[in-house]
C-alpha cells in the first residue's frame, strides 16, 4: 500500500494518468512514504487528492489556486482554503468570507468547509497537496508542482472558458501555465491579513466569476455557503 494512493476521478485520470507513471512521480511516493515514518502528514491520505474527486473534470468550470494544506491538526482536507467541520477559520478564510459578504451580500457561513463550492464546479486546487504538521510549505520542491502544473495546463488544453482565480505572487506565477485567449484569469493579491489590505479587499473575484460565466452560457456559482 503506497502513501500517495492515486485514486482519483476517472474524468482526471483520462488526462493524467500518465503523470502517475512518471519518475517525478515515483520518488513523491518514496518522499511521503518515508516522511510518515518519522512525522505526521496533512491531509490524511484519503482526503488528499480530495479536489479531484470533489470536482470532475467535466464538471470545473472555476479553479481557485492555493499553496500548500493548511498544517494544523484537523484543518487541512484536501481543498484549498477550506477547513473541516467546526475548526476554527483560519485568517485567510475570514478575509475571503469578508470579500464574499462585501461582494456578494453572503453571510459569513457557519463552516469554513467549502465542499458546496467543490460540487458547482469549483476546483479548489493547492500547488502542494501535502505538508509536514506545523511546518507549512515543508513538501514544496518535492514532486507536487510537477503534478498540479500538469493538473493545470490539461485543464488549459482541454476546456474552454474556464475562470482561474490566482491570490499571490506563488499563484500568479502560474498564469503562464492559462491561454487568457480562451480562459478568464481574476488576479489580487492573498486573502493573509499581511496583503488583504493590498487589493484583495475589493477585488471582488466572486461576481466577476459569475458575470464571466454568464457570459458564456455557464451556470453561475451558488457562492453562498448558507443557502
Amino acid at each position: 500500500m503506497t502513501t500517495v494512493d492515486p485514486k482519483i476521478d476517472n474524468s482526471w485520470k483520462k488526462v493524467l494518468e500518465a503523470e502517475f507513471t512518471k519518475e517525478y512521480f515515483s520518488s513523491l511516493k518514496q518522499f511521503l512514504i518515508e516522511e510518515k515514518e518519522y512525522h505526521t502528514v496533512f491531509p490524511k491520505n484519503k482526503n488528499i487528492f480530495n479536489a479531484y474527486n470533489s470536482t470532475r473534470f467535466d464538471d470545473l468550470k472555476v479553479v481557485i489556486l492555493g499553496q500548500d494544506p493548511y498544517h494544523g491538526e484537523n484543518q487541512a482536507h484536501g481543498l484549498a482554503f477550506s477547513v473541516q467541520e467546526g475548526i476554527k477559520y483560519p485568517p485567510s478564510l475570514v478575509n475571503i468570507f469578508k470579500e464574499l459578504k462585501d461582494d456578494l451580500g453572503c453571510e459569513v457561513p457557519k463552516s469554513g468547509e467549502l465542499s458546496k463550492w467543490a460540487n458547482e464546479g469549483v476546483f479548489l486546487l493547492n500547488t502542494v497537496l501535502t505538508v509536514r504538521a506545523h511546518n507549512a510549505a515543508s513538501h514544496k520542491s518535492r514532486g507536487w508542482e510537477y503534478f498540479t502544473d500538469a493538473t493545470i495546463k490539461a485543464i488549459n488544453d482541454n476546456k474552454q472558458n474556464v475562470v482561474f482565480i490566482l491570490w499571490g505572487r506563488p499563484a500568479q506565477m502560474k498564469e503562464k501555465l492559462i491561454d487568457a485567449k480562451k480562459h478568464l484569469i481574476l488576479k489580487a493579491p492573498h486573502p493573509s491579513p499581511l496583503s488583504s489590505y493590498r487589493g484583495f479587499f475589493g477585488s471582488k473575484p466572486f461576481s466577476k466569476t459569475n458575470e464571466y460565466l454568464k457570459l458564456h452560457n455557464k451556470a453561475e456559482i451558488d457562492w453562498c455557503l448558507n443557502s
